[in-house]
């Protein structure tokens, strides 16, 4: 298969305009040739194996195919055998890839990082994958997208894979989540106009922006103002709102802050519109945020492909989280066709150290982070916020649609397929805002909070 033993070989090739064999434009189209040479090697073995269980006797198998011709016999024989059936289980059992042409689609903020790096740093190349990934302007567009199979897979907000598997607000569908993309990486940006308004108390009507209604932003936000005695949905507005039009939207004065991904919450520092009131791990350290998602179709009927994309982006998030890496990083990502932003705003959420917009220079390297492991403990997180809202009702059998959606097993088996060390546990102990979280007991952490709507 390829030549190269590493995603810096990748890069090397990537940057020369060509392959490891020097007859195709790119590793990519190289490892795509490769990939499909393979497949017709293997479909072609599978036919000889059908060809000669049927005429054990090489002169009948000879006169058969002088009678009817290669492409003839085939195709009588697949008349009265699963032939398809048989070239995709071998397809399986070996690994080859049921597709290598894919589509997956991005919205253009950090916490994309292992999907968008992956394409410039080589990593889909590197199993075999040519894969587009395609900037996208929201999340309704993603979901909607991913739904009609426009894309393959998708960068999707982390509760997003419940809400569709859930069917809130829509029929259900099953969908998965085998990999998070991100944990931090958000803040509460306010208007440099409310310079003096650092207590949330004083932000009675105010106008916020979050990314979508089934989002981290959203409920990390509606945690923090119910903790401070505001209600969410009578004292305040919360919108939603592409996360690159939040910046142009506080300029125009059409809202007062948003909770929102970076690199917004940087660029409205750099642009002098907003200062940042608080980074999200302040809220809950090591929260989930952004993921890569995928239909359970996709999942099922192609695994060798689904597997080769997982190992991907396990082997990108790994590079990410390396401090060292993340200027090359910044670089990688920051031009117009991934994120459209200056380096040094890029450079300052993924290193760490920052201007906050009040004239300090904070140095947090947690600031994001990239841990890929999916917990359940999160999934039942989520849901509890989804019924606090209502935007769920009724009985939730949390424990299900969080394994079936979370796909921690895979994660684990795979982690380690690419060096990572997974963890034992896929429920995690957390605190947010102070405040324990027993995944085994979802109701009562509901019924806990004075402020909700279930």
């Amino acid at each position: 298969m390829s030549a190269f033993r590493n995603p810096f070989d990748y890069k090397v090739s990537l940057h020369r305009g060509g392959c490891s064999c020097g007859r195709h434009h790119s590793q990519a189209e190289h490892d795509h040739a490769e990939a499909l040479e393979m497949r017709e090697m293997q479909d072609r073995a599978v036919e000889g194996a059908v060809m000669r269980a049927l005429f054990p006797q090489d002169a009948q198998r000879r006169s058969f195919l002088k009678a009817v011709g290669g492409s003839t016999a085939m195709a009588a024989i697949a008349s009265i055998f699963p032939l398809a059936a048989a070239k995709e289980a071998f397809a399986e059992s070996t690994g080859a890839l049921e597709k290598t042409k894919l589509k997956v689609g991005f919205i253009p903020i950090t916490c994309a990082t292992p999907i968008i790096m992956a394409h410039p740093l080589g990593y889909y190349a590197k199993y075999g994958l040519d894969v587009e990934v395609v900037k996208t302007a929201g999340w309704a567009v993603i979901r909607d997208k991913a739904l009609a199979k426009e894309y393959d897979a998708a960068h999707m907000l982390s509760p997003m894979p419940l809400a569709i598997s859930v069917g809130a607000g829509s029929n259900p569908i099953p969908w998965t989540m085998p990999a998070v993309e991100n944990i931090n990486g958000q803040a509460i940006t306010l208007s440099v106009k409310h310079k003096d308004k650092r207590d949330p108390k004083q932000w009675k009507g105010f106008k916020f922006a979050v990314p979508f209604d089934y989002s981290m932003h959203n409920y990390l936000l509606r945690y923090y103002l119910a903790e401070h005695g505001l209600d969410p949905d009578r004292d305040v507005q919360i919108r939603s709102v592409p996360p690159p039009e939040m910046v142009a939207n506080m300029r125009a004065d059409n809202i007062d802050g948003f909770l929102a991904p970076d690199p917004v919450n940087q660029r409205a520092v750099y642009d002098g519109v907003g200062f940042i009131h608080m980074l999200s791990k302040e809220i809950w350290d090591g929260h989930p945020c952004c993921a890569f998602a995928a239909s359970r179709e996709f999942v099922t009927t192609m695994p060798n492909t689904y597997k080769a994309l997982l190992k991907s982006i396990l082997d990108a998030t790994a590079y990410a989280r390396k401090a060292e890496n993340r200027k090359e990083i910044a670089a990688a990502i920051a031009p117009a066709n991934y994120l459209n932003q200056p380096v040094t705003v890029v450079e300052q959420v993924l290193t760490g150290t920052f201007a906050d917009g009040l004239g300090n220079i904070v140095r947090d390297p947690r600031r994001i982070d990239f841990d890929p492991f999916p917990y359940e403990s999160f999934a039942v997180w989520i849901l509890t916020q989804m019924k606090r809202w209502g935007q769920i009702r009724g009985d939730v059998d949390y424990a299900r649609v969080a394994r079936e959606v979370f796909l921690a097993t895979d994660a684990t088996r795979l982690m380690k397929e690419v060096g990572m060390v997974a963890p034992e546990n896929p429920a995690k102990s957390f605190e947010v805002m102070g405040k324990p979280f027993d995944p085994s007991k979802p109701e009562a952490y509901i019924e806990s909070f004075a402020i909700r709507r279930s």
